[in-house]
């Protein structure tokens, strides 16, 4: 870890500031969260941009390790700003709409919601086409200076990445994330997917998170490229199976 550490503190000072920034706004949010009666179907509106700010901390901090490895270091400086533009804009609309005591996703009942969602929409899309055209420069270069399985892991998991993040317009399509039932229902603890019902939420977040388990798996037990493909299959197939199970309508686990 100290090691990851030093690579981005020397490589890409802003994505290693811009991780730790979220970090605070999660703490910040979390903290409004204990105080604040304003919610948003029956929670704390502010527990949503508290997950967010988490999940573009881990994404930030993640993916500055791996342009370590990239020579083209002129794409990786813009790639940089694209993060800190692209998550700075979405979580603003977001705190600024748990503040309003709205719903940023799936929320169209006046024309600044409408507004506010398909910036959003649009925002991670350009995020995501930029991240594919960084999974291509991984793709294209020959030599790195890190093992093979571990470079053969951050370039599938960053497909699994992107693949699973455009998931999202399946919710954005119906506007929920709910299948069998309107959104809003009882969710497990912290994450709040749906106890009784299919919830796609569940697909997105294991599919977005890939870009860190799938590497950490393969350090952990990969001993060859191929370990790597078996390894990248399985959590794929796995995403795959809780994505089928949610649009059947069932739950991940039926509490």
């Amino acid at each position: 870890m100290r090691q990851l550490y030093e690579i981005i503190r020397d490589k890409n000072q802003l994505l290693l500031i811009y991780s730790v920034v979220c970090i605070m706004g999660a703490i910040m949010c979390f903290t409004i969260s204990r105080y604040s009666a304003v919610q948003v179907m029956g929670i704390s509106a502010w527990l949503k941009p508290a997950k967010f700010f988490l999940s573009a901390a881990l994404f930030t901090i993640t993916m500055g390790v791996y342009l370590h490895y990239l020579d083209n270091q002129k794409q990786v400086s813009l790639y940089s700003w694209s993060i800190v533009v692209v998550f700075s804009l979405e979580l603003l609309l977001i705190v600024y709409q748990a503040a309003r005591g709205k719903m940023s996703h799936f929320n169209v009942a006046t024309a600044f919601d409408r507004l506010v969602f398909n910036i959003m929409a649009l925002a991670i899309t350009i995020l995501m086409l930029h991240t594919l055209y960084i999974a291509i420069l991984f793709f294209s270069q020959n030599q790195f200076s890190a093992p093979e399985p571990i470079v053969l892991a951050v370039k599938l998991s960053i497909l699994i990445t992107i693949l699973f993040a455009f998931e999202g317009f399946a919710m954005g399509s119906i506007l929920k994330h709910t299948i069998g039932h309107s959104d809003g229902t009882p969710g497990i603890p912290v994450l709040n997917w749906s106890k009784n019902h299919g919830d796609l939420r569940v697909a997105h977040f294991f599919g977005i998170h890939a870009i860190q388990v799938i590497p950490l798996l393969t350090y952990l037990l990969a001993k060859s490229k191929r370990d790597v493909i078996v390894i990248s299959i399985a959590y794929f197939l796995f995403v795959t199976y809780t994505l089928i199970q949610a649009l059947q309508g069932k739950p991940l686990i039926k509490l």
